[in-house]
């Protein structure tokens, strides 16, 4: 094994990081704008908005992200209509491209999550808060979503992992992550067990570090 190849690349081992990092964080914080309204419509009884809903989340959870990334960097230049608009600027850079497809793909898994969470919470905290004479805006805002994203944290960590893993293939389209830079080194030094090593050895730090956070908070709401 070369570890000079380690000392020399860890720099752009790290760059390769922070894209990653920066990546998922902005997907991730963009895709509950998506999951929280998402998740509160399927769990209600709003037939008209349920379906387009329904057809978002079946959509991105049924298919590949890597099906979904092509789709919008490769296939969205198909549509002549696209090309002629402002939008055209947007799509031709991979960076919006996977932010994108990333956001969509979170979007859809989080908003499930936030169903699962509140239709599976006890009644008897809803009936308390109706029988206080509290509207249905406060109770989903003063317990329901507060309990809910509470209990949601355990699946949504595994959820952050996930995009974690899977923004590896932002690559593919000329991302320079953590894979990316891994595929770098590769070309340079043909050396591709210590290339992809350093990128495993990466993730895997960024892994336990979302695992630990979101121990420590959970134990923090465990308390309180």
């Amino acid at each position: 094994m070369d570890f000079s190849i380690f000392v020399n690349e860890y720099s752009f081992y790290l760059q390769g990081a922070w894209t990653t990092v920066h990546l998922v964080g902005t997907a991730l914080i963009l895709g509950l704008f998506i999951a929280i309204p998402a998740g509160i419509i399927c769990s209600s009884q709003c037939k008209i908005l349920k379906v387009p809903v329904h057809l978002y989340m079946y959509f991105f959870r049924g298919t590949p992200l890597l099906i979904q990334l092509f789709i919008i960097y490769y296939g969205s230049g198909q549509f002549e209509a696209l090309r002629d608009s402002w939008l055209w600027e947007y799509f031709q850079e991979a960076w919006f491209c996977a932010l994108l497809a990333l956001t969509l793909n979170t979007g859809a898994y989080t908003a499930e999550i936030v169903r699962g969470v509140i239709v599976t919470m006890p009644k008897g905290e809803l009936e308390a808060a109706k029988a206080y004479g509290m509207s249905a805006w406060l109770i989903l805002k003063r317990i329901t979503l507060p309990n809910a994203l509470r209990r949601a944290l355990p699946v949504y960590s595994n959820e952050i992992i996930f995009m974690i893993h899977g923004s590896a293939i932002t690559g593919l389209v000329t991302i320079v992550d953590i894979t990316g830079a891994a595929r770098v080194v590769n070309s340079r030094y043909y050396a591709p067990f210590e290339a992809y090593l350093a990128a495993a050895v990466l993730y895997m730090c960024l892994t336990f570090s979302v695992i630990y956070i979101f121990k420590r908070w959970e134990m923090h709401y465990a308390q309180s």
